[in-house]
């Protein structure tokens, strides 16, 4: 028997992709869209049909994909792709995981949803070659990536802050002492986030760079040799010969555009990612970490001793629960589930934490 769950993950999908299609400005992309919306669709259906469902009527979609797709309004539908592809990853390893442990034949379906859109875009014929290094750039990322960051960033700032104060908390029953550390944990934790992604980028972008420029040397140097690399990659696509060599030529005489190209597909770099501020990455960093950060702090404000810890704790508790909420987007898994293990761990870090704090109080005061 098929589980409801797989049948709602097959919906969801279906529903996502539909999605994607209707937003894509390149018809090419939207009918690659369109194909997975009812592939997706169809295995709902079968999966229905075993379990002695009827098929006429589809479920809806769930609230995680209405979420994900209101995310798609503010932030870009190529973050809901990205959710998608990641989720199709995840079960794709969980399958030849099984397969594994019980000693069975693999199954080309094992991998079909993650490979299947680069199956289908090398069959339309009339993909060119800059939509399909788009695509391709698009569909090598995680669009996720940026949403998942800002949520494991307040999950960085609140953790580890958390057990920073219960920490000072146990050694020491002054709201002043707790609150200045709280205060210093924060700003040390969100200046030392913000440069790191400060330097992530900035050197990120300077590697890109240099590659960008040694590739145009050889564009310069060697372009019949690039035409027959570019052509060579579109083959290994799937592309037929004839096209893929017609597709190079056209590229390679126009060396604007042809570095451009080379540069996506070759060394797998979207001239658009170097646009990307090094300093208004450091200052999104320290901001998501901040919000977290802040959150164990507040009561401390307000009051001091046993009331703040408790009211801290209940404050910190909320904060893990909305995080690991917010997760199950990427993982697909339990709201309640991913919530409350947040909680537990959150909680089980903040208790040793304090638990020390207190030893080590105690030995200094006595």
């Amino acid at each position: 028997m098929i589980s409801l769950k797989n049948i709602q993950t097959e919906i969801d999908a279906s529903y996502l992709y539909q999605v994607l299609a209707d937003h894509e400005e390149d018809p090419n992309v939207a009918d690659v869209f369109r194909q997975m919306s009812e592939i997706e669709k169809g295995h709902a259906k079968a999966f229905m049909a075993k379990n002695n469902l009827d098929t006429s009527k589809l479920l809806p979609p769930s609230l995680r994909a209405r979420i994900l797709h209101n995310i798609g309004k503010v932030l870009g539908y190529d973050y809901v792709l990205g959710v998608l592809l990641d989720t199709e990853k995840s079960i794709s390893s969980s399958l030849i995981s099984s397969r594994k442990n019980i000693n069975a034949d693999s199954s080309i379906s094992d991998t079909a949803h993650v490979t299947i859109l680069k199956n289908i875009m090398s069959s339309q014929a009339k993909v060119s070659g800059s939509n399909l290094a788009r695509f391709e750039k698009r569909h090598r990322s995680i669009g996720g990536n940026a949403l998942r960051a800002a949520v494991l960033g307040g999950n960085d700032g609140l953790v580890s802050n958390f057990s920073l104060v219960m920490g000072i908390a146990g050694a020491s029953s002054g709201q002043k002492e707790v609150l200045l550390t709280g205060l210093a944990g924060l700003l040390a934790g969100a200046l030392s986030m913000a440069l790191g992604e400060w330097i992530s980028v900035k050197s990120s972008k300077e590697l890109y760079e240099n590659q960008m420029q040694l590739e145009l040397e050889e564009l310069e140097n060697n372009p019949e040799g690039e035409e027959l690399e570019l052509a060579l990659i579109y083959q290994s696509k799937g592309i037929p010969e004839a096209q893929a060599k017609e597709m190079a030529k056209a590229i390679i005489s126009d060396k604007d555009h042809a570095h451009e190209v080379l540069i996506k597909e070759e060394l797998g770099i979207n001239q658009e990612d170097l646009k990307s501020s090094a300093m208004e990455a450091a200052i999104t960093s320290f901001i998501l970490f901040a919000i977290g950060a802040v959150i164990p702090v507040i009561p401390f404000f307000i009051t001091g001793g046993t009331k703040a810890i408790i009211t801290s704790t209940i404050f910190s508790g909320f904060g893990l629960f909305f995080i690991g909420a917010s997760i199950t987007l990427f993982t697909g898994k339990s709201v309640w589930y991913s919530g409350f293990r947040q909680v537990i761990f959150g909680l089980a870090a903040a208790a040793i934490t304090f638990a020390i704090g207190r030893l080590i109080g105690v030995s200094v005061l006595g």
